[in-house]
């Protein structure tokens, strides 16, 4: 397990992560944007929408329509972003993360339903303004051009199957990947601690040393989560540990 920031993700200078909601930068890897950025390797966050259609923690906001949710939850992503020490941020759609001579656009969260496997599907029906209905290439060129803003060196997201399944997961992970292939940089993908396999190809970061920060960042996402004792209870009530570990495997783009 290697300790010191500088040299993960194969001591690339800066890294891009790409998550589709806020909250996800932090439940997934936050103790590495906290390290990375004490390090002074200057990661940047790109977060493809503002979560119009979560599930609300009770009693956390008054916002009862999706535009009262997004502008809540884009404050409590400030929030987490300044306990974690990023600085650099960006939504998709908006400079520098918008392709030139385009107005900004809003990607709206596309939303979910629960499959019988028990995995997120998608929603029976999307808004237009939602990121899974958006052309594919206009969603390509903005993360190109946040990349190329950043001088990303790497690119981080989702695994194949969008972590829990959801469509604006999955899309972030196809969308991240591409653009990864396209400026020829690395590619990984974040893996959960219980499917992250002992075979070499999945390098683990002990964010142990950032943890506080971690956890002052989910607990700025009150609206989502909810910080209890060393777990985490998610909006619709499950459980998972705060883990001192993030795990993440290098794909050929």
């Amino acid at each position: 397990m290697t300790e010191d920031p500088k040299t993960w993700f194969a001591g690339v200078p800066r890294v891009l992560f790409v998550h589709a909601h806020p909250d996800d930068e932090t439940i997934i890897t936050g103790g590495t944007l906290a390290a990375l950025a004490a390090a002074g390797q200057e990661p940047l966050l790109v977060t493809l929408s503002r979560g119009e259609q979560g599930e609300v923690v009770p009693g956390t906001t008054e916002a009862t329509d999706p535009q009262g949710l997004a502008a809540h939850r884009m404050t409590e992503l400030a929030a987490a972003l300044a306990a974690l020490g990023v600085e650099r941020h960006v939504f998709l759609g908006a400079g520098p993360a918008r392709a030139e001579g385009l107005p900004p656009r809003i990607y709206e969260d596309s939303g979910m339903s629960w499959g019988a496997d028990g995995r997120a599907t998608a929603a029976p029906e999307a808004d237009d303004e939602a990121l899974t209905a958006a052309p594919v290439m206009e969603v390509l060129n903005d993360l190109v051009a946040a990349a190329h803003d950043a001088g990303a060196g790497a690119i981080v997201s989702y695994d194949h199957g969008g972590g829990y399944g959801h469509p604006d997961h999955v899309l972030a992970h196809r969308a991240a990947r591409a653009v990864a292939h396209a400026l020829e940089v690395p590619f990984w993908e974040a893996v959960p601690l219980d499917a992250a396999a002992d075979d070499g190809s999945v390098e683990r970061y002990d964010i142990s040393p950032w943890l506080d920060r971690k956890v002052a960042a989910l607990r700025a996402h009150a609206s989502q989560v909810t910080v209890d004792g060393d777990a985490l209870v998610h909006v619709g009530g499950q459980r998972q540990p705060i883990d001192t570990v993030e795990a993440f495997r290098r794909l050929e783009a």
